[in-house]
């Protein structure tokens, strides 16, 4: 059992579910894998929701999980999908706020959720917010002011109640290192300068109970870096070498958001390799992987 330090996230998040992606045929899928409190990936459980990658996931709730937005193929949708707390996923929820795909996701405050930027094809690159509420209501959307407009760009919680938002990618920046703030009433931040080598599909998770790290993705070449993030949401410099180099990986925190886990991508093909991230935010080399081999999933915490 962990004890949960007093300055650390709010209890919950001990498991957690990579759904939906992008398989090697191109194909959109709904499946889903469920992970242990210890970091162990499930065999592929048939699909809820519509078919979609690019998407993303957020803890809310302290102790469920919602799916939102992404492209089914046909457009960027704005359906979303909670996750209960035994990891069950429900049928869509209808659009709130400007469907789109590539965007961040994560818990901030007791059990709220925020969903920021992403790319809709009319308004492209879009600095706008989503706010969930504890019992998973999308609101409307809201402009996320100073923020630059970007996609595949993601969040993770740190310090007490509080998020970051780093990286993308937006076509008049290029591959960016910005990082937004979130503070514990769901407002995000204007633009910190970056740190780190700008890359969009990274994945971002929570460890340590109040600290955070961003991992993978591509620059001008599929990377094996990472970023910590320490409980005042300052990125550190990237440190190299951390299993498979790649892209549109997903990460989730685990144990309460002690350790966490990284998985699945795009190496060039797909895998389906994970890799476990241990509370001092030390990541371990590639497990042999579960599941079908897919990228731009969504990932979240339950449990």
């Amino acid at each position: 059992m962990f004890i949960i330090p007093a300055n650390s996230q709010s209890a919950g998040g001990t498991q957690a579910i990579f759904a939906y992606g992008g398989n090697a045929a191109g194909d959109k899928v709904s499946m889903s894998n469920l992970v242990s409190s210890d970091g162990v990936v499930s065999a592929d459980v048939t699909g809820v929701g519509t078919a979609r990658n690019r998407t993303a996931g957020a803890n809310y709730g302290g102790d469920k999980g919602i799916f939102f937005g992404g492209d089914d193929g046909s457009a960027r949708t704005g359906v979303s999908n909670l996750v209960s707390n035994v990891g069950v996923i429900a049928s869509d929820t209808g659009a709130v706020g400007t469907g789109r795909s590539g965007q961040a996701g994560t818990g901030y405050g007791d059990d709220l959720a925020v969903f920021a930027y992403g790319y809709e094809p009319s308004a492209e690159y879009g600095a706008i917010r989503n706010l969930v509420s504890s019992s998973g209501v999308i609101a409307s959307d809201a402009t996320v002011a100073g923020g630059t407009g970007r996609n595949g760009t993601c969040g993770a919680r740190y310090g007490t109640g509080t998020a970051i938002i780093a990286y993308g990618d937006s076509d008049a920046s290029g591959r960016l290192s910005v990082s937004n703030l979130v503070n514990s009433s769901g407002a995000v931040s204007a633009d910190v300068s970056g740190v780190g080598t700008g890359r969009y599909g990274a994945a971002s998770a929570s460890y340590g109970g109040d600290k955070a790290f961003f991992a993978y993705g591509y620059s001008s070449a599929y990377l094996s870096v990472k970023n910590l993030v320490n409980n005042s949401g300052t990125v550190a410099a990237d440190v190299t070498g951390v299993g498979t180099a790649r892209s549109y990986t997903k990460a989730a925190s685990l144990g309460s958001f002690q350790t966490a886990i990284v998985a699945y991508g795009r190496p060039g093909g797909m895998t389906n390799v994970s890799n476990l991230v241990n509370d001092s935010g030390v990541i371990s080399a590639d497990v042999t992987g579960v599941g079908t081999a897919r990228q731009e999933l969504g990932a979240t915490e339950f449990g």
